[in-house]
């Protein structure tokens, strides 16, 4: 008998889902902003691959964008808000400025609404760079001197973590266990290419 009950679930797991209409396409948005943090263009997005997904049942075609600048208007969603989150949060990973750009170009973030999350990057870029330093045991927070080659290496994951050449050449060339002096580290990257 276990036969039959295993063929009656893959015909109903094989039945296409109900063409969506405008307030499940709402209750979808709202559950969606209730779940994740997110942006307007992260939901345009979702909702536009539920739409292309499972159909529309709607007169008119569903605007999935207005649907998002609404939410934004009510205020469920914030994309300012986003990105001074993701500031925060990549800074204290360690991440630059450039990372954090990369981030939020990708979320679809504009640029006005990006502008104080990059000045707080800028603000915490000297901070950040050790904090990722010091995970990666590079320069003062090694426990060897580093050959060229391991410096050049430590120097280049640095800038792939969106830190600055000169700031992260700065960091890297520090003694193993050596005092860090940030206002030298701080105008040393500034003077250095």
């Amino acid at each position: 008998m276990w036969h039959k009950k295993d063929a009656m679930a893959r015909t109903r797991s094989h039945r296409p889902p109900a063409p969506l209409d405008r307030a499940q396409l709402e209750e979808l948005a709202l559950r969606y902003v209730g779940k994740y943090a997110t942006t307007s263009a992260k939901l345009t997005a979702y909702l536009s691959r539920k739409v292309r997904e499972r159909g529309w049942n709607g007169l008119e075609e569903p605007d999935c964008g207005a649907l998002a600048k609404r939410l934004c208007e009510l205020g469920y969603i914030d994309d300012a808000a986003y990105a001074l989150a993701k500031s925060r949060l990549f800074t204290s990973r360690g991440y630059g400025r450039r990372r954090l750009e990369q981030d939020l170009r990708f979320s679809g973030i504009g640029e006005h609404d990006r502008a104080a999350a990059l000045e707080r990057a800028d603000q915490a870029a000297l901070e950040a760079a050790l904090r990722f330093a010091e995970r990666r045991r590079i320069g003062p927070y090694s426990s060897v001197k580093p050959d060229r080659r391991e410096r050049e290496k430590a120097i280049g994951s640095m800038v792939r973590a969106g830190h600055p050449f000169g700031l992260a050449r700065a960091i890297a060339s520090l003694e193993p266990g050596a005092e860090i002096n940030r206002e030298q580290l701080s105008e040393q990257s500034r003077l250095t290419p």
